[in-house]
């Protein structure tokens, strides 16, 4: 609705990068969702898997520059090396000189400095990358490339200008921010919406064993959403098309309502 409503374009991209995890034919049941709510993308489909040669130029001008180092760090390494965050990296292999024998990640070099951005639902968020999260992966162990570091560039080469995604990705963003810092690249605007949850809190998704979305009645479904996304639709749109619905969320879309809300069940 964010990019409709402000005449831009709205661009579909598959992560499709973590091959372990990717189940035959979800792409085409992704594509075929989207269609059947009315919902058509811009510009072709953009797949990750398509721009691994790009990911690891990046990655070897990063080593070029020592930004980056070899890491043979075990979940196990780090839970007894840890004190009070076990999320932030201790900095064992920072040293390395020369990549190891047996399988390593590799991790980002972070510093001290601020990373502030001004979201346009959350506002001013500040964060230090290495006292917060420390050095951060960007190809793991299994040589895939990590989620941070790929759909920096994914934004990058698709100029993406305004990103828009849930509450529950926001600390992500300050990682993603300095990787733009490091690259040369322009830092979108970002909007960090809430997510919707269960009666219990949880995130609806796989992990969750959220049930899959209803396909034989996208207007009720739509209708659903803008009630949780309080954009407050008439009634009587109860029983209007998927085209008139989308029409009018696209001209009354209202993010600002959405404002100091984390969560929406």
């Amino acid at each position: 609705m964010q990019a409709r409503s402000q005449q831009g374009r709205w661009l579909l991209r598959i992560d499709d990068l973590d091959t372990p995890r990717n189940i035959k034919g979800s792409a085409e049941t992704i594509l075929k969702t989207l269609e059947a709510f009315g919902l058509h993308w811009d510009d072709d489909v953009y797949y990750q898997s398509r721009h691994i040669d790009v990911y690891n130029d990046m990655i070897n001008d990063l080593q070029r520059n020592k930004l980056i180092y070899p890491c043979t760090c075990s979940r196990k390494t780090l839970t007894a090396s840890a004190s009070d965050r076990s999320d932030i990296y201790p900095g064992i292999c920072r040293d390395r000189q020369t990549p190891p024998d047996g399988p390593y990640a590799l991790r980002i070099k972070t510093d001290n400095r601020i990373i502030a951005f001004q979201d346009d639902l959350q506002g001013l968020i500040s964060h230090n990358i290495a006292e917060q999260d420390g050095d951060f992966i960007v190809q793991r162990k299994d040589r895939i490339i990590a989620y941070q570091f790929a759909v920096v560039i994914d934004d990058d080469m698709q100029h993406v200008n305004h990103i828009v995604r849930g509450f529950d990705l926001l600390d992500a963003t300050p990682k993603q921010i300095y990787l733009q810092q490091l690259l040369g690249m322009v830092m979108p605007r970002y909007m960090h919406v809430p997510i919707i949850v269960d009666r219990q809190g949880y995130k609806l998704s796989k992990q969750t064993q959220a049930m899959a979305v209803d396909l034989t009645s996208p207007n009720r479904v739509i209708f659903e959403l803008l009630v949780l996304l309080k954009q407050n639709p008439p009634i009587e749109l109860q029983q209007a098309s998927v085209t008139e619905l989308l029409s009018w969320a696209i001209e009354h879309w209202n993010p600002l309502l959405l404002s100091n809300t984390p969560a929406v069940s």
